[in-house]
């Protein structure tokens, strides 16, 4: 009996996270109610409550539950000691891209997160960890990097800074824009070549960091 009741709770939750994603979609986060998702799941808004403390909470759920492209990308980004990082980043980067086009539910998502999520003080606990989350990838993304220029992969005076801005840069507009029209190219075909374009260009011109830093503050002019 407590197995089935816990199978029930699972199934409701489920069926509740089904219809924010759906009426989020619709509607955009703001102007989306719980009585609203309650109603779209066929259950009452005392049904949200007891699974989700507020809507920031059913939002954050929502996400999680997704396999989000990125969060492959944070987990397998891996030791930086290793042979090959610059392979390692390329099929770090095409297998994110990659991972979104193959994923209905984590598009669905992302289109959610990028056009119809705005700003609010009943979203701030979520955009905090949406935050914390970006700098965790960039910092692995950019031992990567920093990798290949202590080995010879990259120059040694490589900026790991800028070229892992770059990079996130490049993948996040590409999201951003392709949730949009998913009809408009395959990704998954695409990602490859997407990704070996900033490659090659981070090969051949990278940014470089500046060899003697500027001073901070403006020497003063002797008169004579």
């Amino acid at each position: 009996m407590a197995r089935r009741t816990k199978e029930e709770a699972r199934e409701t939750k489920e069926r509740l996270l089904d219809a924010a994603e759906t009426i989020f979609r619709e509607r955009g986060v703001t102007r989306t109610s719980l009585a609203e998702v309650a109603t779209a799941a066929g259950m009452t808004r005392g049904a949200v409550y007891w699974h989700f403390k507020d809507k920031a909470d059913l939002f954050q759920a929502m996400c999680d539950r997704a396999t989000m492209p990125m969060d492959a990308m944070f987990e397998r980004a891996g030791d930086p000691t290793q042979a090959d990082p610059l392979a390692t980043l390329r099929e770090l980067s095409v297998g994110a891209l990659q991972s979104l086009a193959a994923d209905a539910r984590a598009q669905r998502v992302f289109e959610i997160i990028f056009h119809k999520t705005e700003r609010v003080d009943e979203l701030a606990g979520t955009e905090t960890s949406c935050h914390d989350a970006r700098q965790q990838c960039l910092g692995q993304i950019e031992a990567i990097v920093q990798r290949c220029a202590d080995i010879g992969q990259l120059p040694a005076d490589t900026d790991a800074v800028l070229a892992t801005l770059g990079l996130h840069a490049l993948m996040v507009g590409i999201m951003h824009e392709w949730v949009l029209d998913p009809t408009a190219y395959d990704l998954h075909a695409a990602a490859p070549a997407l990704i070996d374009l900033y490659l090659a260009g981070l090969r051949e011109h990278p940014p470089r960091r500046a060899l003697r830093p500027l001073p901070k503050v403006r020497p003063k002019t002797v008169l004579a």
